[in-house]
């Protein structure tokens, strides 16, 4: 489904495929080449998604844009069942797996595999060709690896990338009724989205 939003419509090239259930909403750019499976999403909320040329976005996908922090992925990226790929920038040839995630600022440098269930932290860069293992969480920049144990250590970096500025806009110790109060109208906003004409919004290789 291609939905507008904010006045944004996707646009799809010929060659690209967009499953039925799949929905891509406003500012998405698909690159020559590139697929979108079933389940998966493509929210573009206040900031562009741009998808490179033979990336595929497997099921049940998340990618979502953002305005400080557009979702950017490179060419020959292949992203995986349940990830979640929100306002970061992938490089080339980068490799997600199932359950990954990668939150807004966040850097995957070229030919990088973020493995099952791993964590690139907000405003952190994992340097080109570094594997994130499954489960392992990378923060910093460039980014430094850590268990799911290593809790404490993990956090003296953490609490400085200052994950609630930079996803919600807001001070650490904002009440939650008033981060969710400032969410529920922004997504709110999702109300007036419309279905796209998508013969509109296809690119015909001449």
């Amino acid at each position: 489904m291609l939905l507008e939003h904010r006045g944004r419509r996707p646009v799809v090239p010929e060659s690209a495929y967009v499953a039925p259930s799949a929905v891509l909403c406003g500012a998405v750019v698909l690159g020559e080449g590139s697929r979108v499976l079933h389940g998966a999403v493509l929210t573009a909320e206040n900031g562009e998604i741009r998808l490179g040329e033979n990336s595929v976005v497997m099921e049940n996908a998340l990618v979502r844009g953002r305005a400080d922090h557009p979702a950017l992925i490179g060419d020959a990226v292949l992203v995986g069942p349940h990830a979640h790929v929100n306002g970061a920038t992938v490089e080339d040839e980068v490799f997600i797996a199932t359950g990954a995630a990668l939150f807004p600022g966040s850097v995957a440098g070229a030919g990088a595999e973020l493995r099952i269930n791993s964590v690139l932290h907000v405003n952190s860069r994992l340097e080109a060709g570094t594997v994130l293992p499954i489960g392992w969480i990378g923060v910093g920049d460039p980014a430094q690896l850590f268990s799911p144990d290593r809790h404490e250590e993990l956090w003296q970096i953490q609490r400085d990338l200052d994950f609630p500025g930079t996803v919600y806009g807001v001070p650490r110790d904002t009440p939650m009724r008033d981060i969710m109060a400032r969410q529920s109208a922004f997504y709110g906003e999702h109300a007036a989205d419309r279905p796209a004409d998508p013969t509109c919004q296809v690119k015909v290789r001449r």
